[in-house]
């Protein structure tokens, strides 16, 4: 790989690592408020909900400029949000739960993300030759799994009781921080994160790829964007692509937060230490994420999806853990079944949207799916929780509706393909 790829490599990691702290330290500042227990996932609900709202222009915007531009401008969204969430108390409205506030600055976090995102996958299909994009995809995949597993873990150290009772005891003579509580530290040190991502983002080769003048005008961009997704809908490895990525980027959001509430409910978790379990299964997604990158090439790619049928089982057996001794393996098993499940449809994705209509556009098509999903998965998941359903129930019923999904995504292909109605992917992008 050229050595620009690892700069690319450097800016999501710690970006990524960035957004995953900061997750546990918002719902650290929650729990400090002693808000709703439905409250919690809708953090998800509302970083996710930029990705669908301004999936019209982001795509537009990320191929306007050169794409180490975009990530700089967008990465540096993300920390005026992490200093709106530092300040909620400052700006929050007047008679509104303050928990609200906190919401809204995780919103702006999430409008940066959203920005960036087509930025960050749209610029490997302009730097790296297509025969490249698995062993990339199986790159940053694995990148941004270690990310969540160290940011994941971060945002933990950052939140627990030695930790942050060293970063409070802190002082700089003559100026007044304002950081008073273990979150407030936490996400001052997450905003650093930010920053080193930024400064990487500045070193980020430019491409020189000429892309057409995009329209200013928003209906415009509305009608183009609802045009590039219906293309990708319909055309068949799009199609399969895209609804297996959809299904699983909504239940891995999900499962993040089921992750959370099975630990204290099964193994009497607090949040610092169930944080690390979220980290375990991110292992085992990187693990996953590696291997098949390794051996399955991008004209194989479909083949997995009897591996997404396997991950939704697996993870009602989730149930019968009741010590770290299980708990472990398990959750290891269950991330190394995604990673590898992931990446090889992840790549077949963006072969087909780039071939289709460009890496911003495709990108942004892609997101918008996928956040759709986790926006309706994380709202039926709070729903959920609020009607006070119990943890075990809602396992088995993600497990089933994942598992069922996939199934329907496999017999959709197998019967293109007895059709023959899939159009060829090149074999040489094997490796």
């Amino acid at each position: 790989m050229p050595f620009g790829f690892y700069i690319i490599m450097a800016a999501q990691f710690f970006s990524s690592l960035a957004d995953n702290a900061l997750l546990v330290a918002a719902i650290a500042l929650l729990m400090q408020m002693q808000s709703p227990e439905w409250m919690t996932p809708l953090l998800k609900f509302f970083f996710t909900i930029s990705y669908v709202l301004l999936a019209a222009f982001v795509g537009a915007f990320a191929d306007s400029m050169p794409k180490w531009r975009v990530m700089f401008m967008t990465n540096s969204i993300k920390v005026i949000g992490c200093a709106l969430l530092f300040f909620h108390e400052l700006w929050q409205i007047p008679g509104v739960p303050p928990y609200i506030a906190v919401l809204l600055s995780y919103a702006v976090v999430g409008i940066g993300a959203a920005a960036y995102s087509p930025a960050k996958y749209g610029i490997l299909t302009e730097y790296l030759p297509h025969h490249k994009l698995v062993i990339a995809n199986g790159w940053i995949e694995g990148l941004t799994v270690s990310s969540i597993i160290l940011g994941t873990l971060l945002g933990g150290l950052l939140i627990s009781q030695s930790v942050s009772s060293n970063l409070l005891a802190i002082d700089i003579p003559h100026i007044n921080t304002g950081v008073d509580t273990p979150a407030e530290a936490a996400i001052t040190i997450i905003m650093l994160f930010y920053a080193l991502a930024a400064a990487f983002n500045l070193y980020i080769p430019n491409t020189h790829v000429e892309h057409p003048p995009s329209s200013t005008n928003p209906w415009q961009l509305i009608k183009d964007f609802i045009d590039c997704n219906n293309r990708l809908w319909t055309d068949k490895f799009g199609q399969i692509s895209l609804a297996t990525t959809t299904l699983f980027w909504g239940a891995g959001a999900t499962l993040q937060f089921i992750v959370l509430k099975w630990a204290e409910v099964s193994l009497g978790y607090t949040l610092s230490q169930a944080s690390l379990l979220q980290g375990v299964c991110a292992v085992g997604i990187a693990v996953g994420a590696v291997i098949a990158a390794k051996v399955v090439p991008l004209h194989r790619a479909v083949e997995v999806i009897p591996v997404g049928i396997a991950m939704g089982l697996v993870v009602i057996v989730l149930n019968f853990a009741t010590s770290l001794i299980v708990a472990i393996p398990l959750l290891l098993f269950i991330g190394g079944l995604a990673g590898f499940f992931v990446v090889p449809m992840n790549a077949l994705l963006q072969h087909r949207g780039h071939l289709l209509m460009g890496a911003g556009n495709s990108i942004a098509v892609q997101n918008f799916n996928e956040n759709l999903s986790i926006l309706a998965m994380i709202g039926l998941y709070s729903t959920l929780i609020w009607l006070d359903l119990s943890i075990h129930i809602v396992v088995v019923m993600f497990g089933l509706f994942v598992t069922l999904s996939m199934t329907l995504v496999r017999k959709t292909y197998l019967k293109s393909k007895a059709l023959g109605a899939l159009p060829d992917i090149p074999q040489d992008a094997a490796h």
